[in-house]
């Protein structure tokens, strides 16, 4: 019989995760999938997660801030600012001044907005002038299905709801192509990039007009669209100035692959972690030792601006108010004091190793579906730009807690170094003194209309932060 060859200890032994994960965990990391797969299809703007989610906190014992004079270890609540930025917190037993265990997403994702004016007819033929909102790969946008969502609020104040494209009876949008036998100069003789110009983004909303009117009666198809908007919802053409409405995907997520080995959907960047940092905290037990907090932002893939981002203030005031309702002093001290004791998982996701596409990736850096949470220790671009980069100290920390925790991880860069990159939102964080290395599931398709990553990473993502939540202490 032969002799089995020693482990070298020496040697980091990568293991696929469906090799190792329990038959416990796989039914666990389903059950979850299941539920991720009906929130995806419902759920495709920021505004939507956040209300989504406040539905599913207030279900697990989670109340409003506001509703609070003071908070105790163990009490659940959550923050609600502008429907666009939520955080999450369950208190913990250790003063807040020693820090707290933040994990934080963005559910922004890139999609295409509809322009103030958004309405126009051309040709007989009615459009919405839109605008691509974050890093887009514009020609995959064209001929695939689209719906509505947002809001419109009205001038008494109404906040009006749209979804259009979603339910099976309900007529659904798209962006046209032009036909491959004319476009030989027009478009596919260009750089990929220009193929489809920002302005082309256009989808068709309409093509009947309104044979109410009079005959000599201008932008007929157009006035009919309105019509038919202002019978649904009530709105009309000066309501729209301003609305906050996106143009997505008008499908379901799905699970890909006969296997079932894979979810595909719109927006997993970000909202992939988003989902499993919530599902985390739901999941907690008890007191933590230290208060575990769950942060959701907006304005991510446009440079982390604006109120709602993870630059705003309100980062801060989430800490303030931690302090103030445990009894603690909320000077400038003390909350720069919580921060530098504070650990952050800046949560967002990385692009795995596609075989496809080799030429992209360096294969010993890069992570790969199946192995489990991608541990990334700086993000940027070329020289490290922009990059945030984890001290040893904390990466050294995280790996030992998710080692100890049967966390299956790996570790990657995004891509070939001068092949591009990008950021988070670990930037700000690190800027307030807190410790922060980014963690995410690695995704295939990465910022595309369907993005596709593993079950076993969900899970292991899922897993990740449900361990930094109960058991990292300082």
């Amino acid at each position: 019989m032969a002799e089995e060859k020693k482990k070298l200890p020496y040697v980091l032994e990568k293991k696929n995760g469906w090799e190792v994960i329990t038959s416990e965990e796989k039914a666990k990391a389903y059950e979850l999938s299941d539920k991720y797969l009906a929130f995806m299809s419902k759920v495709k703007t920021e505004r939507e997660f956040v209300k989504e989610s406040i539905r599913i906190l207030e279900e697990h014992g989670f109340v409003s801030v506001d509703k609070k004079e003071s908070l105790k270890p163990g009490d659940k609540v959550y923050w609600n600012f502008r429907n666009k930025f939520l955080t999450a917190a369950v208190v913990g037993k250790e003063p807040v001044s020693k820090g707290v265990n933040i994990v934080a997403s963005h559910v922004d994702v890139p999609h295409i907005d509809i322009k103030p004016y958004p309405i126009y007819e051309d040709s007989e033929l009615a459009y919405i002038n839109s605008h691509y909102y974050g890093g887009i790969k514009k020609f995959t946008w064209p001929a695939i299905p689209l719906a509505l969502h947002g809001v419109v609020v009205k001038s008494d104040g109404e906040v009006v709801e749209v979804v259009i494209g979603e339910d099976e009876s309900d007529p659904v949008l798209t962006i046209t192509d032009i036909a491959i036998h004319i476009a030989r100069k027009i478009q596919l003789g260009k750089n990929i990039s220009e193929a489809v110009p920002g302005e082309n983004l256009d989808p068709l909303i309409g093509s009947v007009p309104d044979t109410d009117l009079d005959e000599k009666e201008k932008d007929k198809v157009k006035k009919y669209v309105l019509k038919l908007l202002y019978d649904k919802y009530g709105i009309t053409e000066e309501d729209l100035v301003g609305a906050e409405i996106q143009l997505v995907p008008a499908w379901s997520a799905r699970y890909v692959g006969i296997d079932k080995g894979a979810i595909g959907a719109f927006g997993h960047d970000d909202r992939v972690c988003g989902y499993t940092s919530l599902a985390a905290i739901l999941d907690i037990d008890g007191a933590p030792e230290r208060t575990a907090i769950a942060m959701f932002f907006d304005k991510e893939e446009i440079g982390s601006v604006g109120n709602t981002s993870s630059a705003s203030y309100f980062v801060d005031r989430t800490l303030a108010d931690l302090l103030y309702l445990t009894g603690e002093p909320t000077d400038a001290r003390t909350l720069m004091l919580a921060w530098d004791n504070t650990a952050v998982l800046s949560a967002d996701v990385d692009a795995a190793y596609d075989p496809l596409w080799k030429g992209a990736y360096d294969p010993s850096n890069s992570p790969y579906m199946g192995y489990g949470v991608t541990l990334t220790k700086y993000t940027g671009s070329g020289g490290k730009y922009h990059a945030n980069d984890a001290h040893a100290e904390f990466y050294a920390k995280m790996k030992k807690l998710f080692k100890d925790n049967g966390v299956v991880w790996q570790t990657g860069e995004l891509g070939k170094v001068d092949e591009g990159g990008g950021g988070t939102v670990a930037g700000d964080f690190a800027n307030r003194g807190a410790d922060v290395v980014d963690i995410g599931p690695a995704v295939l398709g990465l910022h595309t209309p369907f993005e596709v990553v593993s079950v076993v990473d969900f899970y292991y993502s899922y897993k990740a932060f449900k361990v930094f939540y109960e058991k990292y202490t300082k």
